[in-house]
């Protein structure tokens, strides 16, 4: 009996096989993985631009621009502009009186701040962050 012997040349087409099944799954993790951390980063972004806004915001004799201005402050710094990105703040927040709560709500399209040319799995997400702090007297 003889037991035939495998020589790397005979597998070199098995490994490019084996490649091309494998490949495409383990790009397509990657991507989730990328796609998964900047939603994750995205959403404490706005968390953290909701809280500074919201701090302002009560403070007594605080304005909606003096709010909007803490908001495109924080975006700007982590490379998010405004016009993709919408907020909401308690309305008449400027006249509250002191123990109203005022909220800040700022929230933008994941498709519009993804790093990806094109969001697979997150197209339809969107990002919100608030905050809600009692009116200072």
């Amino acid at each position: 009996m003889r037991v035939r012997s495998t020589k790397p040349r005979d597998r070199c087409g098995a490994a490019v096989a084996e490649l091309a099944l494998v490949l495409p799954i383990f790009v397509m993790l990657i991507m989730g993985q990328i796609e998964s951390a900047r939603l994750g980063m995205v959403a404490q972004l706005l968390t953290n631009a909701a809280r500074d806004a919201c701090r302002v915001a009560a403070i007594q004799g605080s304005t909606a621009s003096e709010v909007e201005s803490q908001i495109s402050g924080d975006l700007a710094g982590a490379g998010l502009s405004m016009p993709p990105v919408s907020y909401t703040v308690t309305s008449g927040f400027d006249s509250a009186s002191f123990g109203t709560p005022i909220t800040v709500t700022i929230s933008v399209n994941y498709k519009d701040v993804s790093w990806l040319p094109s969001p697979y799995f997150l197209k339809t997400a969107v990002v919100t962050g608030t905050a809600t702090m009692i009116k200072e007297g």
